[in-house]
Protein backbone atom coordinates (compact mmCIF):
# COMPACT_ATOMS: atom_id res chain seq x y z
CA UNK A 1 0.00 0.00 0.00
CA UNK A 2 3.11 2.22 1.10
CA UNK A 3 4.54 2.14 -2.61
CA UNK A 4 1.18 2.47 -4.06
CA UNK A 5 1.01 5.85 -2.52
CA UNK A 6 4.77 6.91 -3.18
CA UNK A 7 4.07 5.97 -7.08
CA UNK A 8 0.77 7.99 -7.27
CA UNK A 9 2.32 11.00 -5.42
CA UNK A 10 5.01 10.82 -7.78
CA UNK A 11 2.98 10.55 -10.48
CA UNK A 12 0.56 13.64 -9.38
CA UNK A 13 3.73 15.77 -9.17
CA UNK A 14 5.19 14.80 -12.55
CA UNK A 15 1.84 16.00 -14.16
CA UNK A 16 1.76 19.09 -12.24
CA UNK A 17 5.09 19.97 -13.00
CA UNK A 18 4.47 19.23 -16.45
CA UNK A 19 1.81 21.55 -17.10
CA UNK A 20 4.20 24.16 -15.67
CA UNK A 21 6.65 23.63 -17.83
CA UNK A 22 4.03 24.03 -20.88
CA UNK A 23 2.67 27.12 -19.31
CA UNK A 24 5.73 29.34 -18.45
CA UNK A 25 8.10 28.25 -21.77
CA UNK A 26 8.71 24.43 -20.83
CA UNK A 27 11.81 23.15 -18.74
CA UNK A 28 14.99 22.94 -19.75
CA UNK A 29 14.82 26.04 -21.38
CA UNK A 30 17.05 29.38 -20.57
CA UNK A 31 17.13 32.92 -21.25
CA UNK A 32 18.82 33.20 -24.32
CA UNK A 33 17.85 29.93 -26.02
CA UNK A 34 17.43 30.13 -29.88
CA UNK A 35 13.59 30.07 -31.34
CA UNK A 36 12.32 26.93 -33.25
CA UNK A 37 12.97 29.00 -36.33
CA UNK A 38 16.67 29.37 -35.28
CA UNK A 39 16.04 33.23 -33.86
CA UNK A 40 17.04 34.34 -30.59
CA UNK A 41 14.65 34.50 -28.06
CA UNK A 42 12.88 37.92 -27.70
CA UNK A 43 13.88 38.95 -24.12
CA UNK A 44 16.40 36.58 -23.13
CA UNK A 45 19.84 37.72 -22.49
CA UNK A 46 20.98 37.25 -25.70
CA UNK A 47 18.20 39.81 -27.10
CA UNK A 48 20.56 42.84 -27.49
CA UNK A 49 17.24 45.02 -27.09
CA UNK A 50 15.89 43.52 -23.98
CA UNK A 51 16.07 44.87 -20.55
CA UNK A 52 17.50 41.68 -19.16
CA UNK A 53 20.77 42.06 -22.03
CA UNK A 54 21.23 45.37 -20.24
CA UNK A 55 21.07 44.45 -16.71
CA UNK A 56 23.37 41.84 -17.12
CA UNK A 57 25.39 42.27 -19.86
CA UNK A 58 25.70 46.31 -20.32
CA UNK A 59 25.55 46.82 -16.61
CA UNK A 60 22.96 48.75 -14.72
CA UNK A 61 24.71 50.36 -11.55
CA UNK A 62 28.01 52.61 -11.42
CA UNK A 63 30.01 52.28 -7.84
CA UNK A 64 31.28 55.70 -5.93
CA UNK A 65 34.21 56.41 -3.44
CA UNK A 66 33.09 57.03 -0.02
CA UNK A 67 31.34 60.66 0.13
CA UNK A 68 31.95 61.13 -3.72
CA UNK A 69 29.60 61.77 -6.38
CA UNK A 70 32.52 62.02 -8.98
CA UNK A 71 32.66 59.56 -11.95
CA UNK A 72 35.58 57.27 -11.96
CA UNK A 73 36.70 55.59 -15.31
CA UNK A 74 35.07 52.57 -14.48
CA UNK A 75 31.68 54.19 -14.29
CA UNK A 76 32.24 55.96 -17.28
CA UNK A 77 32.80 52.85 -19.11
CA UNK A 78 29.58 51.35 -17.65
CA UNK A 79 27.39 54.18 -18.68
CA UNK A 80 29.17 54.72 -22.15
CA UNK A 81 27.46 51.35 -22.52
CA UNK A 82 24.03 52.39 -21.16
CA UNK A 83 24.13 54.95 -23.17
CA UNK A 84 24.84 52.84 -26.01
CA UNK A 85 22.05 51.16 -25.66
CA UNK A 86 19.38 53.81 -24.75
CA UNK A 87 20.52 55.02 -28.02
CA UNK A 88 19.71 51.98 -30.22
CA UNK A 89 16.45 51.06 -28.01
CA UNK A 90 15.05 54.51 -28.31
CA UNK A 91 11.51 52.88 -27.00
CA UNK A 92 13.03 52.76 -23.33
CA UNK A 93 13.14 55.55 -20.77
CA UNK A 94 14.86 55.36 -17.55
CA UNK A 95 14.99 56.53 -14.19
CA UNK A 96 18.60 56.52 -12.65
CA UNK A 97 18.57 55.89 -8.63
CA UNK A 98 21.13 57.20 -6.34
CA UNK A 99 22.03 55.63 -3.49
CA UNK A 100 24.39 55.72 -0.08
CA UNK A 101 25.83 53.59 2.49
CA UNK A 102 24.95 53.33 5.75
CA UNK A 103 27.30 55.84 7.48
CA UNK A 104 26.24 58.99 8.01
CA UNK A 105 22.61 60.85 8.41
CA UNK A 106 19.58 60.54 6.52
CA UNK A 107 19.09 63.71 4.66
CA UNK A 108 23.38 63.63 4.25
CA UNK A 109 22.49 60.63 2.06
CA UNK A 110 19.59 62.10 0.36
CA UNK A 111 21.40 64.46 -1.14
CA UNK A 112 24.55 62.23 -1.60
CA UNK A 113 22.41 60.06 -3.52
CA UNK A 114 21.04 62.72 -5.93
CA UNK A 115 24.36 63.84 -6.74
CA UNK A 116 25.28 60.67 -8.23
CA UNK A 117 21.81 60.31 -9.59
CA UNK A 118 22.64 63.45 -11.60
CA UNK A 119 26.31 62.61 -12.22
CA UNK A 120 25.08 59.29 -13.89
CA UNK A 121 22.24 61.15 -15.68
CA UNK A 122 24.59 64.22 -17.01
CA UNK A 123 26.66 61.28 -18.13
CA UNK A 124 24.38 59.72 -20.18
CA UNK A 125 22.89 63.29 -21.72
CA UNK A 126 26.12 64.44 -22.84
CA UNK A 127 26.56 60.82 -24.52
CA UNK A 128 23.35 62.01 -26.55
CA UNK A 129 20.80 59.79 -24.51
CA UNK A 130 17.59 62.69 -24.57
CA UNK A 131 17.54 64.36 -21.34
CA UNK A 132 13.32 63.57 -21.18
CA UNK A 133 14.19 60.01 -21.27
CA UNK A 134 16.20 60.16 -18.18
CA UNK A 135 14.61 60.78 -14.89
CA UNK A 136 16.33 60.75 -11.38
CA UNK A 137 15.73 59.40 -7.96
CA UNK A 138 17.31 59.48 -4.72
CA UNK A 139 16.70 56.66 -1.93
CA UNK A 140 19.84 57.56 0.00
CA UNK A 141 20.74 54.79 2.10
CA UNK A 142 17.50 53.77 2.23
CA UNK A 143 17.58 50.63 0.08
CA UNK A 144 20.98 49.03 0.45
CA UNK A 145 22.16 45.98 -1.76
CA UNK A 146 24.17 44.53 1.24
CA UNK A 147 23.66 44.95 5.17
CA UNK A 148 26.08 44.59 7.31
CA UNK A 149 28.50 47.54 8.88
CA UNK A 150 31.90 46.90 6.53
CA UNK A 151 33.44 48.05 4.21
CA UNK A 152 32.38 45.87 1.99
CA UNK A 153 28.63 45.96 1.88
CA UNK A 154 29.11 50.07 2.10
CA UNK A 155 31.14 49.23 -1.02
CA UNK A 156 28.44 47.61 -2.96
CA UNK A 157 25.72 50.68 -1.61
CA UNK A 158 27.37 53.31 -2.85
CA UNK A 159 26.28 53.45 -6.49
CA UNK A 160 23.59 54.82 -8.87
CA UNK A 161 21.26 52.27 -10.62
CA UNK A 162 19.99 52.81 -14.01
CA UNK A 163 16.37 51.57 -13.89
CA UNK A 164 14.47 50.81 -17.15
CA UNK A 165 11.24 51.89 -17.50
CA UNK A 166 9.54 49.30 -19.71
CA UNK A 167 7.44 50.58 -22.45
CA UNK A 168 7.46 54.04 -21.64
CA UNK A 169 9.33 55.13 -24.97
CA UNK A 170 9.59 58.91 -25.68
Amino acid sequence: MNSILKVSTTLVCVLALSACGDKFGGFGKKPGDVTPSGGIQQGSLDDPTSVAYFQQTIGDRVLFAVDQSSLSPEATAVLDGQANWLNQNTQYNVTVEGHADEQGTREYNLALGARRASAAKNYLVSRGVAENRVNTLTFGKERPLEICSTEACWSKNRRAETAINAGLGS
